[in-house]
């Protein structure tokens, strides 16, 4: 276990923002990571769990506590089950998941981050999600002292949440349990539209996985959803507002402030509609590589806001304040942003 007092936490961001932690402990092992919990609930100190920093806006002060970096590795495949260790790097799995010609996670190539980060927030993208492959999860519940093992129903997935995210101070997730498919090298059906398009199938046919994954690869580099050290439009936490799923009634309201206009419509839970963020953020002004200071949308997505270099929070923030406001007076939706945010209010 290292740790470091007074710890730049920037570099380990992809937004490459944010001050220092007062501690920052990064640790190798389930037990050592369960250690580093334990002493600093002990000491009633704040925490922070950090794993790839993809997700993650810090405030300019940095976090005045402990900071929690895992660094756990732990590829375990039998057959079509698959154990990740929470500090994993989730490309890099699914990347030898491909190779290995199994389905289930091939459309989630290219995402930044650790592998336990994946079921706090039920990542997802092109039509799939973790929530689909996930069977367990293996957490420290800070609440209890001790080592639990939540099914797939107990962790609660819905869209971009999950029963960790609606609790964050209380769950570590050490370890993810998937179930994949063995369809001789053949993807789960291509549910999103895009994919189909690009891969020049329909949807619900497969592919392929290799090709799922590569197809996935060069749609996410094409919008700058690929991390890249020399490319500002990658400084960022990837999208950064959700698809806004609105209620019936909020979507008659919105439909009224359209103007002839044709918003993207998808079936949501629950009767409720969702629609496309990247599509407000564009139609209420705000294209790409909107913005004039250090921190602009990405020239590539309007859903990605990025650090142009010399940025603060306070300037990403500023223009994430705009851009919800702007989207907010032109079409009355409430965008919600996707990452957590640390020492900073949206």
């Amino acid at each position: 276990m290292q740790v470091l007092e007074d710890a730049p936490l920037a570099p380990l961001t992809t937004l490459r923002l944010g001050g220092p932690a007062r501690r920052l402990v990064t640790a190798g092992t389930d037990a050592e990571v369960i250690a580093a919990v334990r002493a600093a609930d002990d000491a009633a100190e704040p925490l922070l769990v950090l794993g790839g920093g993809s997700n993650l806006v810090i405030g300019d002060a940095g976090f005045d506590g402990t900071v929690l970096r895992i660094a756990t590795t732990g590829f375990e495949l039998d057959g079509t089950t698959l154990e990740l260790a929470a500090g994993e790097i989730w490309a890099d799995a699914v990347t030898r998941t491909v190779d290995e010609g199994l389905a289930g996670i091939e459309f989630l190539a290219g995402i930044p981050g650790s592998a336990g980060a994946t079921p706090v927030q039920n990542v997802g993208a092109y039509g799939q999600e973790v929530s689909s492959s996930i069977t367990e999860v293996v957490a420290y519940d800070r609440s209890a002292g001790e080592t639990v093992v939540l099914s797939n129903a107990e962790c609660d997935f819905s869209y971009r949440h999950s029963r960790f995210k609606a609790d964050p101070e209380r769950y570590v997730v050490l370890r993810v349990r998937f179930a994949l498919e063995d369809n001789g090298g053949r993807s789960t059906p291509v549910r999103y539209a895009e994919t189909a398009r690009y891969l020049g199938v329909e949807p619900g046919e497969r592919v392929e996985v290799a090709a799922a994954r590569e197809a996935v690869l060069l749609l996410r580099s094409g919008k700058g959803m690929v991390l890249d050290p020399a490319d500002h439009d990658t400084w960022s936490a990837g999208s950064f507002f959700t698809n806004p799923i609105l209620t019936p009634d909020q979507y008659a309201a919105f439909l009224t402030r359209l103007d002839g206009r044709t918003a993207p419509a998808y079936p949501g839970p629950d009767g409720c509609t969702k629609t496309s963020a990247a599509w407000l953020i564009d139609q209420a002004g705000f294209g790409k590589g909107y913005g004039t200071g250090p921190a602009t949308l990405s020239t590539k997505h309007t859903l990605a806001l990025t650090n142009r270099g010399n940025a603060t929070t306070a300037d990403l923030v500023a223009l994430a304040r705009e851009i919800r406001a702007g989207v907010r007076a032109a079409f009355g939706v409430e965008l919600v942003n996707e990452p957590v945010t640390v020492g900073v209010d949206l």
